[in-house]
Formats: C-alpha cells, sequence, structure tokens
C-alpha cells in the first residue's frame, strides 16, 4: 500500500484495499443467478409503468391513458431537447438550442482582494479559505429577498495539484494540511445574471467558506454523549469542521443540508501499534491515510483522540442567510457516510428525510420528524427529535421500513446515532448496491434511489459481515452498471413504514450483453450509461440522472462515452441522454436559478484541460447551461 499513490484512488478502490474481495469467483454462479432474474426483472419493471401511470398527476397521468400513438407524441414533448450522442472528449456537451459557460472554478475568489488561483503554485494559505474550493457536488439554490444564493459542497482534494512541489501532494508541514482542509467543506455565494451571463456576486455578505476548521454544535441524541468527548471539547457539543461533502439537500425553511461522505480518508494513526477500536473497521477507518493529516494535525490522530473520527458522518445544517451563524451536525440523522438528505414533508405535518449510505452493501435510511412543521414556527428542533428507520426490500415488490429504536437494536440511542450501520445490521436491513442521491418526485408521492453499482454484490459479505445475496432491488451479481429503484408510500404518506417498490431503470450495455447485464427494456444503444449517481427532479416531474461510471469507452462500457446527464420521465420510462461532461469527471450536482431559465450542473474532477482549454490546469467548474431563445428551462 505504501507504494500506490493513495490520491489518486477512488473511494471503491480505497476500501477495497482496506477490505479485498476473495480470490476466486464462481463464474458459472453468477451467470446462473444473472440469467435467472430475467423473468423477474421484466415482471417489476412493467409494474413500474403502471404504477407511474396511477400515480403520476397532471399531463403523465393523462399520457397513459391515451391511445399508443397519442401517448408517444406527449411523450417526446416531455423532453424539450433532441438527444445528444456519446462524447470523449475534453469538453461540456449540450443540445442543440442550449449553451453552456462557466460560473465558479476552483480557486475563483469569493472576495476582490483575492487573486485567481495560480496553476504552477496553487492556493496560497492566506487565500485557501476564500475561493470556490474544489471538487464541486451537491448543491441548492436559496432566494434571499432579491438574492440568488448557492451553498455547493467540495468532496475532496486533488494533493498534487494544490501541493505541486512536494512528493504526491503529502503535506509536509501544517499550514500546507491548512490549505488542504480550507479548500475543502462548502461555499456559500451570491450568484447574479448581467451582461457577461451569470458571476459571482464579489464580496456578497452572503459569500461564506465552511472548511475542516469552521467551528460546529453537535446537536440531538448523541450531543454530550461520552462516545464522542474528546479532550478538547468534555461536553460533547462543539466540534470543528465538515468532511467529504457530498450530496445535498434543502429545507422548507430556508436551510442548507451538506452531507458527510468518506470521512474516514482523513483520520490515521502515528502508532502504528494502537489497538483500532472495533467499530472503525465497519466505517474504514484504518492507520494509513490518503491526506496526511495525522502527521501534524493530532485532532486527526486517532492515537490521541480515538473519539475524534465519531464526529464525523453526519448532515450538517447550514443557515445560508446568515454568514455569521453556526451549523450544526444533526446526529438524530445518523452517522454513516451520508450520499444526500432529500427532504419532503409527510401528509401530518412532519419532516421525512431519506437517505442513503454510500458503500457497497449499506443501507437505505429515513428520518420522520416528532414535530410538525409549522412555515415561520421555530424549527431548531425537527432534525434533532425523531425516529431514525432502515429500508427492508422483499422480493414480492414491497416493503417496509423499521425503527431504530433501543427496542429493535438493544442499543441506546446515542449509540444508534453513532453506530448506526451496527443498528441497521441488527434488525436485518436490505443491502443494497451503494445507495446514492434520493430524490422525491414533486408532482407525485414517490422517491427514487440512485443503486450506482457494487462489484462485491453475491460475491462476499459488507463490511459489517452481511451478506449480500443477489435478489429483489439488487437483481444483479457482481453489479458493474448499477439500477434505480422507484418506492411508492403506503397511503400516499412518506412517513407510513409500508411501500410497495419496482425498479425505474436498471442500467447496462445492450451492445456488449445480451443477458441482465444489458439493462432494463429501456435501456438501448442510443442512450446507455452506467452508474447512476445524482438525481434531482425538475419542476415538471422530470427526473435528471448523473453518473459517476466507467468512461473508458472499451470492453462493458463501449459505447458509453464520458460521464452525463440524462433526463427521465417517471410516466414513460423513456431516457435520453442531456450533457456529457469533459474525459474523466463526474457530473454531480444541479439547481435551477429562480427563474428557471438557467441550470447549474457541477463539473467535478475532469481529467482533461477543462473548462479553459489545451494547456491549462484542469479545474473542477460549476457551469451555467440556458436555452439559446431564454425559455424555460425545468
Amino acid at each position: 500500500m505504501t507504494d500506490i499513490d493513495k490520491s489518486k484512488l477512488s473511494w471503491d478502490e480505497w476500501d477495497e484495499l482496506q477490505n479485498p474481495p476473495p480470490a476466486e469467483i464462481d463464474f458459472d454462479r453468477v451467470v446462473e443467478a444473472a440469467v435467472s432474474r430475467r423473468g423477474f426483472l421484466g415482471g417489476i419493471l412493467a409494474m413500474g409503468s403502471a404504477a407511474a401511470a396511477m400515480g403520476t398527476l397532471g399531463a403523465a397521468a393523462n399520457l397513459m391513458s391515451s391511445t399508443s400513438a397519442q401517448a408517444q407524441e406527449a411523450a417526446a414533448s416531455r423532453f424539450a431537447f433532441k438527444p445528444i450522442p456519446i462524447f470523449t472528449d475534453n469538453t461540456v456537451h449540450v443540445p442543440e438550442g442550449y449553451s453552456w459557460k462557466p460560473l465558479a472554478k476552483w480557486g475563483q475568489p469569493l472576495f476582490s482582494n483575492v487573486p485567481d488561483m495560480d496553476p504552477a503554485t496553487g492556493v496560497s494559505l492566506e487565500n485557501s479559505d476564500k475561493v470556490f474550493g474544489e471538487n464541486t457536488d451537491g448543491m441548492e439554490l436559496f432566494v434571499i429577498g432579491e438574492h440568488q444564493v448557492i451553498a455547493v459542497n467540495h468532496e475532496y482534494v486533488n494533493n498534487e495539484t494544490n501541493l505541486p512541489n512536494n512528493e504526491k501532494g503529502m503535506p509536509k508541514s501544517a499550514d500546507e494540511v491548512k490549505i488542504l482542509q480550507n479548500l475543502q467543506g462548502v461555499t456559500v455565494m451570491e450568484v447574479a445574471e448581467g451582461e457577461n451571463g451569470w458571476e459571482i456576486k464579489l464580496d456578497s455578505p452572503f459569500n461564506r467558506r465552511i472548511t475542516h476548521l469552521t467551528p460546529m454544535k453537535i446537536s440531538g441524541p448523541a450531543a454530550g454523549s461520552d462516545l464522542i468527548k474528546t479532550e478538547a471539547d468534555p461536553n460533547g457539543t462543539d466540534c470543528l469542521g465538515t468532511f467529504n461533502n457530498c450530496g445535498a439537500g434543502k429545507t422548507p425553511w430556508g436551510t442548507y443540508l451538506t452531507c458527510e461522505e468518506n470521512f474516514n480518508g482523513y483520520f490515521g494513526s502515528t502508532d502504528p501499534n494502537f489497538a483500532m477500536p472495533d467499530d472503525f473497521k465497519r466505517y474504514g477507518i484504518v492507520a494509513e491515510t490518503r491526506y496526511g493529516y495525522e502527521a501534524y494535525d493530532p485532532r486527526f490522530d486517532v492515537s490521541k483522540n480515538p473519539n475524534e473520527p465519531r464526529r464525523a458522518g453526519y448532515v450538517v445544517e447550514i443557515d445560508p442567510s446568515d454568514a455569521s451563524s453556526t451549523p450544526f451536525k444533526r446526529t438524530a440523522l445518523g452517522r454513516f457516510k451520508h450520499e444526500n438528505a432529500a427532504v419532503v414533508i409527510a401528509r401530518d405535518g412532519r419532516v421525512v428525510v431519506y437517505m442513503g449510505d454510500d458503500e457497497r452493501g449499506e443501507f437505505l435510511y429515513k428520518f420522520v420528524s416528532n414535530g410538525i412543521y409549522v412555515p415561520g414556527n421555530d424549527t431548531s428542533k425537527l432534525l434533532d427529535e425523531g425516529t431514525l428507520f432502515v429500508a427492508k426490500f422483499g422480493e414480492d415488490g414491497t416493503g417496509e421500513w423499521v425503527a431504530l429504536t433501543p427496542e429493535s437494536t438493544g442499543m441506546k440511542l446515542d449509540e444508534i446515532c453513532v453506530f448506526t450501520r451496527q443498528a441497521a445490521s441488527k434488525v436485518g436491513a436490505t443491502t443494497m448496491d451503494r445507495p446514492e442521491w434520493v430524490a422525491i418526485n414533486p408532482v407525485a408521492i414517490e422517491a427514487y434511489c440512485a443503486l450506482t453499482n457494487n462489484t462485491n454484490r453475491g460475491v462476499k459479505k459488507n463490511a459489517g459481515g452481511d451478506e449480500m445475496p443477489v435478489g429483489g432491488a439488487n437483481p444483479r451479481e457482481k453489479n458493474a452498471y448499477g439500477q434505480i429503484v422507484r418506492w411508492y408510500p403506503e397511503n400516499d404518506d412518506h412517513a407510513d413504514s409500508r411501500f410497495k417498490w419496482d425498479l425505474f431503470v436498471m442500467a447496462g450495455n445492450p451492445d456488449v450483453h445480451k443477458d441482465a447485464n444489458a439493462g432494463s427494456s429501456n435501456v438501448n444503444s442510443g442512450n446507455m450509461f452506467n452508474s447512476p449517481d445524482g438525481m434531482i427532479f425538475d419542476s415538471t416531474g422530470l427526473l435528471w440522472i448523473q453518473t459517476d461510471g466507467e468512461d473508458t469507452n472499451e470492453g462493458d462500457f463501449a459505447g458509453q462515452g464520458n460521464n452525463q446527464m440524462l433526463a427521465g420521465d417517471p410516466a414513460t420510462g423513456r431516457i435520453e441522454r442531456f450533457l456529457t461532461g469533459p474525459l474523466g469527471c463526474e457530473v454531480t450536482g444541479l439547481i435551477w436559478s429562480a427563474d428557471r431559465r438557467t441550470m447549474f450542473v457541477g463539473i467535478q474532477h475532469p481529467n482533461a484541460p477543462f473548462p479553459d482549454g489545451e494547456g491549462k490546469l484542469p479545474r473542477s467548474t460549476l457551469i451555467a447551461v440556458k436555452r439559446d431563445d431564454n425559455a424555460l428551462i425545468g
């Protein structure tokens, strides 16, 4: 492991180094299992079309009750663009009649007295918390008075680019650690459209960076627990920083939810003989890290501060309207590798938050508040007091949400919040194929989760020793392509403990495979993709799907090109490609301007001279996409 450049590993590759699969796989069993699922998959996909027809309101419902020819014509009108082919080059492509331009690039200043990043030397320590961070991910837009404010995550850093004079970009001082810490976290920035298009409003009072060093409050059942107390925080209520911020969410009361995902990669040990606590293995915490913080910042050295990793892995609530406000880590929403936090109000006014744990064989969760959301009333406890549930998917298309309580798990409430994965294992939750973003349909009582892939399905157990059998919502062994599962809450109530489910799509490659790896019937040569990740609904009920998968365009992935963004119609199952990113990137994060005439899209970790062209440094970038006629775009 010491000979590997850890900064270049994906998180899957990093986890695989810690927990490698068996040396031999029974390939005959793999193929047989995949083929045997075909009949079942056809049934649930057909059921999905019927269920969507009944559940989707307005034009989508009328669409399915029309004649076949009328339905096809109406379906075409749902997509206000001509689908584009794949691309394998170094830039962004959008349909004819649409254009894009950069809004914010990694290292771009938020304040007028700060220079743009120098590609040769990186960002200075002095300016590292005053520029747009690296590797944009989930985001939300807030209308605050007459201002439009974007909060956007910065998932991780590329060490070698930020510390170009260091071997493999590993820090050699506490100051260099701080540079890396400051370039991650969250940017809050005001944006406005002018003669030159959309731009950051420099020096706006809303502009703010939230980093690995920002003071935060710990709230909910784990606040004050002995599990998270440290020498620096003997009360267990105050901490510093938010880590590996992946997906996001937005509350009805106007706050931003940023989600801590692969936090385990920041904590290590300078003592090779330190005995790691038993719970560290489940969360992937090992002695050697990919960032090297532990050598210069004792907070990240678990041999000195073993409770510190238990203070990371939460959903963090941020008030974008007040740059002086303190973020809150909401422990009632559980501790795991959070992807995003999708919020909806239940029929009785309670707040429901759906969340995925993005690791192979982990679980899908939801939180239901005790309190009721009333506009204008106090919301400070709505995400602190409630019940956390985990999903069980049945083979018959039904499912249930199992409450994680002291009675169901045999654990104390603070233990459930800190060791959430262990609690979910105790109640027999369904191990999933990496639950990524959850998206809630605004025009139907249904929700979707992207299960991006799981090459360990049917091959090995998860990190907690739970089986990962082939079946149900995870129907393919060694799943390299991923799928999107959809569920319909009983009684049209997101707070209900029962649901029905189907698969909206199984990604695949019909040009290479003739078995289940070809994908579902709504996947074809013209729209195929792999590894669905980000998902967001627009106001019309179209589901936008973003990918973070293999872009080699070879072998099993031949013909799939660079990562991309597609639009899917829940009523018909039709999926079309809208955007492709530059080589090596992940397309992630999507929001709309207040007038819905601009679509903001994140381009993370391009492995190409993007967006500035040949000879320039690759920079993760937030782009603005518009129709050339300035019509509505979502």
